[in-house]
C-alpha cells in the first residue's frame, strides 16, 4: 500500500479530492464584472415585491434586545431585471446599533433608505421578535420575565407611509363555559393564544405605550392571566378568576374586538382566539376580521 504524508491540511484536502484553482478568464474587478440585475429592456411585467426573507437579525423591542426576523423588499420597475440585495442588508446595517428597534420610527427610516438607494417607488419591511417585559404576580407583587410575540409591518412610496400594521400574539388561560354550567365542581381550562393584527392610521399619532396598552386588552378580556411567578396565595387568586370569567373562544374575540374598535388609531384588525383544549386532542378557535 502506498504510503501517503498526510501531515498538511492541503495534502489532506488534495487527499479527499481538493484540486488546484482554475486559470480564469473573466474580469476580477467590479468596474469590468457584467452586472446581469441592471440590465434594462421589456420584461414584461411590474413586480410588487422582491426581496429577501427569513432574517434572523438583533433587535431591540422596548427595554431588551430581543432575535428578530425580518422581510424586506422593494417593487420592480417593468423594464428592469431585477434588484441588488446586498442593498436590503446595507440599509438595514444603518439602523443597527447592538440591534434594530423594532419601531415603526426606525423601519421608516430603513425602507426610505433601501427605496433610495434601490432607485424604486416603493420598499416594504415586516419585522418581528419576542418582546420581554417585567410582570408581577397578582397578590404577592413577586416580578418575573413575560413575554409576547410582536410583528412590525410597513410599505412606504415617494409620496409617505401606504401602510402600517401591528401584530401581537399573547397567552392566556380560558375557562370552559358550558364544563362550568353542567359539572358538579371544577371546570376544564387551558391555555388559550390570542393574535391579533391591526391595520394603523398612518395619520394617527401612536401612544408610547402601544404596546402594553395591546397586551393588557388581550389579557383582561380573557378568563385570567399567565404570570412567570405564582405563589399558593397568587394561584389561588388566577384560578378563582378563570372560574369567575368562564370565557368560549368566541366571547373572548367578541370582548376583545368591542375594545379594539375604540381604540382611535386603529383602522382595521384581524383577530384569532386558539385554545389548547385539555379534554381533546384537538385545538378550538374563533376567527374574525373588521373594518371600520
Amino acid at each position: 500500500m502506498e504510503q501517503l504524508d498526510l501531515s498538511t491540511r492541503e495534502a489532506r484536502f488534495r487527499h479527499f479530492g481538493s484540486v488546484e484553482p482554475i486559470e480564469g478568464t473573466k474580469p476580477v474587478e467590479k468596474e469590468m464584472m457584467v452586472d446581469l440585475q441592471s440590465s434594462k429592456k421589456d420584461f414584461l411585467f411590474e413586480v410588487d415585491s422582491v426581496g429577501i426573507n427569513n432574517l434572523s437579525y438583533p433587535v431591540v423591542i422596548g427595554d431588551f434586545q430581543s432575535v428578530g426576523t425580518f422581510e424586506l423588499a422593494t417593487s420592480l420597475r417593468r423594464n428592469e431585471k431585477g434588484i441588488n440585495m446586498s442593498r436590503i442588508l446595507e440599509s438595514l446595517e444603518t439602523e443597527n446599533d447592538g440591534g434594530v428597534p423594532l419601531t415603526f420610527e426606525t423601519l421608516e427610516n430603513v425602507l426610505e433608505i433601501l427605496r433610495v438607494r434601490m432607485h424604486q417607488d416603493e420598499a416594504e419591511v415586516t419585522g418581528s421578535g419576542k418582546w420581554y417585559f417585567s410582570k408581577p404576580s397578582p397578590h404577592t407583587l413577586l416580578s418575573g420575565m413575560a413575554h409576547a410575540d410582536v410583528e412590525y409591518s410597513m410599505r412606504i412610496s415617494g409620496a409617505g407611509v401606504l401602510h402600517k400594521q401591528l401584530g401581537m400574539t399573547a397567552m392566556v388561560t380560558t375557562l370552559c363555559p358550558c364544563s362550568k354550567e353542567i359539572s358538579e365542581y371544577s371546570a376544564h381550562n387551558q391555555r388559550g393564544y390570542v393574535k391579533v393584527l391591526l391595520d394603523i392610521d398612518p395619520e394617527a399619532e401612536l401612544p408610547d405605550n402601544h404596546k402594553e396598552q395591546l397586551y393588557e386588552l388581550l389579557e383582561i378580556n380573557a378568563s385570567s392571566q399567565l404570570y412567570p411567578i405564582l405563589k399558593r396565595t397568587d394561584e389561588k387568586m388566577v384560578t378563582e378568576r378563570a372560574y369567575e370569567n368562564p370565557r368560549f373562544v368566541e366571547d373572548l374575540i367578541r370582548l376583545i374586538a368591542y375594545d379594539l374598535v375604540e381604540l382611535d388609531w386603529v383602522k382595521g384588525f384581524e383577530l384569532e382566539c386558539r385554545n389548547e383544549e385539555s379534554i381533546h386532542q384537538h385545538d378550538a378557535f374563533s376567527r374574525m376580521s373588521y373594518q371600520k
